[in-house]
């Protein structure tokens, strides 16, 4: 073969290479690259673990947002707040839980003055509810409630003051009996962290058992649980119909205040119980690397 006719016999090899490269390029493109793995020592972060309820003013698009900037000492004064909708608006739309569109609790921050209100709502949104207190200090105020428009329920919390003098009380060592207006309510089962405990309750007078209890918020007994220091609002459900049973999920080791409201004679009590975790959920141990050391009452 001519020298003329090899060189274009060349070229058109090359031609041909290179066109075949890049339409693979075109086709497998930069992102089908695979990912470079770790560099040494490095890991991947971990999920975020879910925040309890109550320590968020705003969760999920929608905000607790309180027009009563102050709790009234003694004599019962107006309180209104809105929930405002991920578009900013009033919502005026509820799914029930429990035989109430809204559940507001109030509880001091050492966590004493606990109540439980079910406030009126308007046709703005507004909702309203008289509010009293014994003693001043500062207050939580947990709205637990479901948008129409959602699947699950939320719990959004903001501290309100009322002013004065305030004094912290101890919070009330564990103990498995509280007492109540001449009752006396006995629990069984322990908190456990990072799972799901059982909690049954039972209710006495003179000695012997209350069997008549009545219904209250669709059960016979409501039950809260809220953590020490930061006043975690915790998921409770109940667990029957005819009996005082809740399941308790309780994120992390510690102490607990739980509120136990019950009804009888045609009115509600509310026992109060402290609860510490029975086991310490311990985070995952990191992975060693080849050459290096391994080294958390009213009612209404």
């Amino acid at each position: 073969m001519r020298t003329p006719v090899r060189l274009a016999t060349f070229a058109l090899g090359l031609v041909a290479v290179f066109g075949v490269a890049a339409g693979a390029g075109r086709l497998i493109g930069p992102d089908a690259q695979p990912e470079p793995p770790p560099a040494h020592g490095e890991a991947h972060a971990p999920a975020a673990p879910e925040i309890p309820g109550g320590l968020q003013i705003a969760q999920g698009g929608y905000r607790l947002s309180p027009a009563t900037t102050r709790l009234t000492v003694g004599e019962p004064g107006p309180f209104a707040f809105q929930v405002l909708g991920p578009d900013g608006k009033p919502v005026t739309a509820y799914t029930r839980n429990h035989d109430k569109d809204l559940h507001l609790i109030v509880v001091r921050r050492d966590l004493s003055g606990y109540q439980h209100l079910h406030p009126a709502l308007g046709a703005d949104g507004t909702w309203s509810v008289p509010i009293g207190v014994d003693t001043p200090g500062q207050y939580r105020v947990l709205a637990d409630f479901q948008p129409a428009a959602e699947p699950e329920a939320l719990t959004l919390g903001v501290d309100v003051p009322a002013a004065g003098d305030y004094q912290p009380v101890p919070l009330p060592p564990a103990a498995r009996t509280a007492e109540i207006d001449g009752y006396t309510v006995t629990l069984d089962g322990d908190l456990a962290a990072g799972a799901s405990s059982a909690l049954d309750f039972t209710v006495s007078r003179d000695g012997k058992p209350v069997t008549d209890l009545e219904p209250y918020l669709g059960a016979l007994g409501h039950l809260v649980a809220l953590r020490e220091g930061d006043l975690a609002y915790l998921h409770v459900h109940p667990a029957s119909e005819t009996a005082l049973s809740f399941q308790a999920e309780v994120p992390s080791p510690g102490v607990y205040r739980l509120y136990l409201d019950f009804q009888h004679a045609g009115k509600v009590r509310t026992a109060e119980f402290t609860a510490t975790t029975t086991g310490v959920t311990q985070p995952p141990a990191p992975t060693e690397t080849a050459g290096h050391g391994a080294d958390g009452h009213t009612h209404d």
